[in-house]
C-alpha cells in the first residue's frame, strides 16, 4: 500500500537520460521492508520540488493518483467522475483518447459510478487520473478485487499508455503475473536498498517469489523524477 510503504527508497533518481521512455521498472519490496513515516527527504518532478506541496498543488505539477479501492464518486455519472479530474486540464471536453482506451466508459458514461463493477470502476479511476495530463501517474494496487479478465485489460491499457504518452507510472501491486505483463525491468529492494536487479526477459520468477512480501512498484520512466528518503 503506497500510503503505508513510504520509506521504500533511501536514495534513487530516475531521468529520461538513464531510462528509455518505454522502459518499465518493477521494484519488489522484501519481507524486511515494513515501511514507516518519512523523516526527511526530497521529491522532485521534472525539476520542480513538490515535497511540501498540498495534494491539489501536486496535481497541478503533474502528479495523478489512482487510490486503492478506486474511490470514485458513486452518485456521479461516469462522465461527471471523469470531468472532476479536468479542473487542471487545458481542455474542458473529455479527450477521445480516454474513451478509446476505455470503450466501456463511453457506453456507460451516463450511468452512476456506484452501479459499475469493480473492474469498471478501476478503469474509471484511471481515466479520471489521465485527464489531468499527468507527468507522473500513481496507482495503488489496481488489481485488487478485480476479476482476471479485467486485470488483463488493465495491463493492456497500461502498456498502451506507455506507448502513446510521455509519462512516468508508478504502481504498487501484489500480482506477479500482472507485474510480468507490464515490466521491462525488476529491482528487488530490502530496507530501502536495492539487492537484486534484472531485465524482465532474464528474470527468475521463482527467485523473485522468494523476495515477495506484499507489494510491487512499477516504474514507467519517461520524464525526470527524483526521490530521496532518509
Amino acid at each position: 500500500n503506497l500510503s503505508q510503504k513510504r520509506t521504500l527508497l533511501k536514495e534513487y533518481s530516475w531521468n529520461k537520460d538513464k531510462t528509455n521512455k518505454e522502459q518499465v521498472t518493477v521494484l519488489v519490496a522484501t519481507s524486511g521492508d515494513t515501511g514507516g513515516a518519512v523523516a526527511s527527504g526530497f521529491l522532485g518532478v521534472d525539476g520542480v520540488d513538490v515535497t511540501k506541496n498540498e495534494s491539489y498543488q501536486r496535481v497541478e505539477n503533474g502528479i495523478a493518483y489512482v487510490p486503492q479501492g478506486r474511490m470514485i464518486f458513486p452518485t456521479l455519472t461516469v462522465q461527471e467522475n471523469i470531468e472532476t479530474g479536468m479542473e487542471v486540464s487545458k481542455t474542458k471536453k473529455i479527450p477521445e483518447e480516454i474513451y478509446a482506451l476505455f470503450p466501456v466508459l463511453r457506453d456507460m458514461r451516463h450511468r452512476k459510478g456506484g452501479n459499475l463493477s469493480g473492474g469498471q470502476q478501476q478503469q474509471l479511476a484511471i481515466a479520471r487520473a489521465l485527464v489531468t495530463n499527468p507527468k507522473v501517474l500513481l496507482l495503488d494496487e489496481p488489481t485488487e478485487g478485480i476479476q482476471p479478465s479485467i486485470i488483463k485489460d488493465i495491463a493492456n491499457v497500461l502498456n498502451e499508455i506507455k506507448k502513446i504518452r510521455d509519462i512516468t507510472i508508478i504502481v504498487s501491486e501484489q500480482v506477479l503475473s500482472f507485474t510480468m505483463a507490464v515490466a521491462d525491468r525488476i529491482i528487488v529492494i530490502d530496507k530501502g536498498n536495492f539487492i537484486h536487479e534484472d531485465l524482465r526477459d532474464d528474470v527468475d520468477t521463482d527467485k523473485i517469489k522468494k523476495y515477495l512480501s506484499v507489494w510491487f512498484l512499477i516504474f514507467y520512466c519517461a520524464l525526470q523524477i527524483t526521490g530521496e528518503w532518509a
